[in-house]
């Protein structure tokens, strides 16, 4: 006789409100010359970086995300109406994070620093979690509480007990540990209002993760209500 089973998905739920503040940066250069895109490209993140040391952070906190060199074209028509590419030079680019704890003042002196730097680097901002591996586990937790829950319900109600657990699926994708809210500053106002005092409370951050949980089905017992299964 097969093993009788009952496969169950577990929905795990989290709420924490955000405690890290993460500006993503980019500083494009382009010279028609390689060494000089690259030459500028280096004076460029010192410049971002002395600008992020004079804001109170420790340099060595802005770090690399992505480094590129790539070559620029430039698409155009000629006299007769045909489309020509032209060569613009050499772009290289720095991909830069900068991660610190939420404090709205010193977001707004930093903002205005990088702002009024000559690297004039593209920003985002996004609020996150310092400990998301804490978070992380928060939610499976969640999750396998639901599947027991669940299971007890399934198992009571068609008069049967749950056995061994036979299989725990997960598919492991990545958690999006951000806030839903969407900080926007133009570089213009950073410069105007350097010191300027943000006063906003970004939104928590809401998680959901699922597992699968396969119990074995053990013999008839007697239903005893909805009581979840701890």
């Amino acid at each position: 006789m097969e093993n009788r089973v009952i496969t169950v998905k577990g929905v795990g739920q989290v709420s924490t409100p955000p405690d890290l503040l993460v500006i993503e940066m980019n500083v494009e250069v382009i010279e028609p010359d390689y060494e000089a895109a690259t030459r500028r490209a280096a004076e460029a993140l010192d410049t971002l970086r002395a600008a992020v040391v004079s804001a109170g952070h420790d340099g060595k906190r802005l770090k690399t995300t992505s480094f590129s060199v790539n070559t620029k074209y430039e698409s155009y028509k000629d006299k007769n109406g045909n489309y020509q590419s032209k060569f613009l030079g050499y772009c290289c680019a720095h991909g830069l994070r900068l991660e610190f704890d939420l404090d709205m003042k010193k977001l707004g002196a930093t903002l205005g620093a990088i702002a009024a730097c000559d690297a004039k680097p593209k920003f985002s901002i996004r609020f996150s979690v310092k400990d998301a591996s804490a978070v992380s586990a928060e939610l499976l937790e969640s999750a396998i509480e639901d599947a027991k829950w669940k299971a007890g319900i399934l198992a009571g109600s068609a008069g049967v007990s749950l056995g061994e657990i036979l299989r725990v699926d997960h598919n492991w994708s990545e958690i999006h540990l951000y806030s839903d809210t969407d900080m926007r500053v133009d570089n213009m106002l950073c410069m105007k209002a350097p010191s300027i005092d943000m006063d906003i409370e970004p939104e928590d951050i809401n998680l959901t993760d699922t597992v699968t949980v396969i119990w074995a089905i053990m013999e008839t017992t007697q239903y005893s209500g909805r009581k979840r299964i701890r």
